[in-house]
This record gives structure tokens, C-alpha cells and sequence, in this order.
């Protein structure tokens, strides 16, 4: 979860703006803008030096009376930057500067465990029983079946139209999906 810089609104009175002095992180962060009282614009800004290194999601934020909402500010540079980010309420009604140090994250060293389990044989599981009877081997690793399959689909297809339309054409249609079949499994064949 990023850091989150508070920003008070409406608090004390009408478009006030209640922010620390200084913010501190080395990572993104949220800007949370919690309004204590009605309605509000609020616009946000970073200078030169922390626009080197971050972005907000949006400058301009609308928040309903007695709300709150995040602006999310990504760090895609490194530090140490500081700069200020600029707050204003109301289209500068009041305005309030934050100084921000972004500094250089914390290099935590990541380990992984090893135990001597992993040196041993892992069981295989046998869940999949291709046509071969091999296990581990899937439907799609038989390309005859996946043939035969298919074709027999089609022939079906084609032999429940010749009866349904009682023409002659659909009928020789149908021969032709079986000679297409037989002919692509004997290729298949022939291959392996």
C-alpha cells in the first residue's frame, strides 16, 4: 500500500487547505484529499524538480461535500529529489506548498530458501491419457484423433443435410468430407 500525504479541506473554514510541511517516501504515493465540508475543486501541481521524477494521475479533482478521494502521484524516477507540490482550492482560493523529498528506496536483500526436497524426484501426475496411452500427454498432442474427431463432426453434418434437403449434391458433398478426411489421417499417418 503507497504512502499517503493527508490534505484536509473545508475543516477550519470555507476552501482551507490543512497540509504537514513535509512529506517524506521513496515510492509512489497518494495525495488523499478528505473534504470536511461542501464541495470543492482542487488543483494539484509538481514543480520542475519533482516532475523529473514523478507524475500526478490528474491535476484537477472534484470532491463532493463530506468525501474523500486518493490522487495517485507514480515515481518513475530515482531520488533524492525534493521539490514542492502545490495545492489549491477553489481555483486558488487558498493555496499551500508541500515540500516532498523523494529518497533513493531502501535495498532490502531477498533470499529463497532451498531444502534438500528439492533435490528429489517430484511424483508426475498421470491425469492426462492421450490416444498413444502415454500419460502426460494431452488431446491435442495426437493430431490423428483431433483429425478423426473433427472429420466425423463434419461427416455427420454433411449426412444429416443430404437426408434433411434429399439432394443429390449434399450427398456427393459428404463423400468428398470423407475422402478429405481419410486422406488427411493418411498423411498424418505417413509423417509419424
Amino acid at each position: 500500500m503507497p504512502d499517503t500525504l493527508p490534505v484536509h479541506l473545508n475543516r477550519e473554514e470555507l476552501h482551507a487547505v490543512e497540509v504537514p510541511d513535509a512529506f517524506e517516501t521513496s515510492d509512489s504515493f497518494d495525495v488523499g484529499l478528505v473534504n470536511h465540508g461542501t464541495s470543492v475543486h482542487v488543483h494539484l501541481h509538481l514543480d520542475d524538480a519533482l516532475s523529473e521524477v514523478a507524475s500526478l494521475d490528474a491535476s484537477n479533482h472534484f470532491i463532493d461535500g463530506e468525501t474523500q478521494r486518493a490522487a495517485h502521484v507514480s515515481v518513475n524516477g530515482s531520488g533524492p529529489v525534493t521539490g514542492k507540490l502545490k495545492i489549491a482550492s477553489a481555483y486558488g482560493a487558498q493555496t499551500r506548498y508541500v515540500d516532498v523529498r523523494i529518497t533513493e528506496p531502501e535495498e532490502t536483500e531477498s533470499t529463497v530458501e532451498v531444502d534438500e526436497s528439492l533435490s528429489k524426484p517430484q511424483p508426475t501426475t498421470t491425469t492426462d491419457i492421450g490416444s498413444s496411452g502415454e500419460s502426460g500427454t494431452s488431446l491435442l498432442d495426437s493430431p490423428e484423433l483431433v483429425v478423426l474427431v473433427l472429420g466425423a463432426l463434419a461427416l455427420l453434418v454433411a449426412v444429416v443435410a443430404a437426408v434433411v434437403i434429399d439432394q443429390m449434391v449434399v450427398l456427393l458433398g459428404a463423400l468428398v468430407v470423407l475422402a478429405g478426411v481419410l486422406a488427411a489421417l493418411f498423411v498424418l499417418r505417413s509423417d509419424s
